[in-house]
């Protein structure tokens, strides 16, 4: 086996950055900071814990910004502090299991904006209703609010099915699309 050169070391440095930067920006895409993307990638590719103006070093960060970043993906569980026997210095590593972050971002993101907007849904349903209520049928406003009320449902029903199919996901059962595409099928048809 050949020793490997400091071109092979380099070539491996630039293939590394590539995908810190590349894990960056799906994080951005996913609505994260792109930062945050970057810093946990350094550290799940990193053999051993790192401490915070190494992390800040190799990722072109202020050490205010490693900071925050650092108690950003605290809070979400992706990294976690640990300490070495004999250094004051806090360490940090990687959380390395994929689906128990995704997970508890399904759980306290995805679920939580999912229940948001049913209960948006249903206020603004029952206000529809409300206000339709003792008009003559005839009357062009109980028409709109009529039809407001049968989009709401529909709204409701996706957000209801929404939600029954992230605790789905986030209990590791699989998943059947067939009631999504039903969904939106009727919505079309409606």
């Amino acid at each position: 086996m050949a020793a490997r050169t400091s071109h092979d070391e380099a070539e491996l440095q630039r293939a590394e950055q590539r995908v810190v930067d590349m894990v960056g920006a799906m994080m951005e895409f996913w609505g994260f900071k792109r930062p945050m993307g970057r810093m946990w990638t350094l550290l799940y590719l990193s053999p051993e814990p790192m401490v915070a103006t190494d992390i800040g070093e190799r990722l072109g960060m202020s050490a205010g910004s490693v900071s925050m970043t650092l108690a950003e993906l605290v809070k979400w569980g992706a990294v976690r502090k640990t300490w070495h026997p004999g250094d004051r210095r806090d360490f940090y590593e990687a959380e390395t299991s994929i689906w128990k972050m995704v997970t508890r971002v399904m759980r306290e993101r995805e679920m939580t904006l999912i229940r948001e907007a049913g209960e948006a849904f249903a206020h603004a349903d029952e206000l529809a209703e409300r206000q339709a209520a003792g008009r003559p049928r005839t009357d062009p406003e109980r028409v709109r609010l009529g039809f407001v009320h049968e989009r709401m449902a529909q709204l409701r029903s996706l957000a209801a099915l929404g939600e029954r199919l992230l605790e789905g996901i986030v209990a590791g059962e699989a998943i059947d699309p067939t009631p999504l595409k039903e969904a939106s099928a009727r919505s079309k048809a409606g």
